[in-house]
């Protein structure tokens, strides 16, 4: 699953990694990330808040075919429709699939396999240091990704679990 979540910058971050998300009102920087199934990062990419998420997925895509050679399908929402999509399938190799919503739905409802990366946004703002971006440079602030994300996958793999009777 692909998606990105913007987030307000701090006064640190420079002028030149920041930008203005009109969509959502937000002065700051854009997260990209891709997940698996079970919610765990497999790429992330941070850019300025004014960068499409369509330009932005291209980079992250192809970094993403390289480094994970098996993945053939990504889920995707409405904003990443158009020549993305065909691209991803001539030069990646990948089958980029919209998960679409219906007319009749009102209201934030998580659609299918969109929850996945909401839940791994959550998680994200569980660590405070990532509630907002107070790192100066972008590649700081997608190591923070990482480091946050290493420390939910030790804790799952720490949890006991439960003995068969």
């Amino acid at each position: 699953m692909i998606d990105s979540q913007s987030i307000k910058a701090d006064a640190v971050v420079g002028s030149d990694s920041r930008g203005f998300d009109g969509g959502k009102l937000i002065n700051g920087r854009k997260r990209h990330a891709v997940v698996d199934t079970l919610g765990l990062l497999l790429a992330v990419m941070v850019t300025p808040a004014d960068t499409g998420d369509r330009a932005a997925a291209q980079t992250l895509l192809a970094r993403v075919a390289e480094a994970h050679h098996r993945l053939e399908l990504v889920w995707a929402d409405g904003g990443y429709t158009g020549s993305l999509i065909t691209r991803c399938l001539t030069a990646l190799a990948l089958v980029l699939a919209i998960v679409k919503r219906s007319d009749d739905m009102r209201g934030f409802v998580a659609l299918p396999k969109r929850w996945i990366v909401e839940r791994f946004f959550a998680h994200l703002m569980r660590t405070r240091r990532l509630v907002r971006d107070f790192e100066r440079t972008t590649s700081s602030a997608e190591a923070m990704i990482y480091w946050s994300m290493t420390l939910l996958m030790t804790r799952r793999l720490a949890r006991p679990r439960p003995s068969r009777a």
